[in-house]
């Protein structure tokens, strides 16, 4: 299946699989280090392509709701590159690295939660099935094309330049 929405649904199963993998491992920084980095880098692959494909098609598509939701996903973006960016600077295993290895957790079950109950739900609605096929497409190569994160800079955006420079 090529949908863009259940691309995206399909890899916040993942980010929940690997949360879950993190609760075991409370006492093995040598193990939950290496599985938080390649999971913050799935996170901002993830980010990256939804900024890249999906929230421009909801931003001209979704209307004043597509807006207000991009509005809060860019945001909620930035909070979860912060928090995976403080655990990079942190020993893993460190009383701050699992802060904000819990930090970034909680900015991305809140998002997640938003983004299926309002900008997937509102992309359902708005945009063609068609054309979230050709998004999927363009969202899974734009993953491919950047492993591991690789040539993304992780950069937070402001959520009003974001929606200024898409619509």
């Amino acid at each position: 299946m090529t949908d863009i929405t259940q691309l995206i649904l399909d890899d916040h199963d993942g980010f929940r699989r690997q949360f879950a993998q993190l609760d075991e491992l409370r006492d093995d920084p040598m193990q939950a280090g290496p599985i938080f980095a390649g999971l913050a880098a799935f996170l901002e692959m993830h980010a990256s392509a939804e900024e890249e494909h999906f929230y421009p098609a909801l931003l001209k598509k979704g209307g004043e709701e597509g807006e207000e939701e991009t509005d809060d996903a860019i945001g909620d973006h930035d909070e979860i590159r912060d928090g995976s960016r403080r655990a990079a600077a942190a020993e893993a295993g460190s009383d701050e690295w699992w802060k904000a290895v819990d930090d970034t957790r909680a900015a991305n079950t809140e998002h997640m939660s938003e983004e299926e109950d309002g900008a997937l739900a509102i992309a359902r609605r708005s945009i063609s099935r068609a054309e979230r096929d050709r998004l999927g497409v363009k969202f899974q190569t734009f993953k491919i094309e950047h492993p591991g994160a690789h040539g993304l800079s992780g950069e937070a955006k402001d959520p009003k330049e974001y929606i200024e420079e898409h619509s």
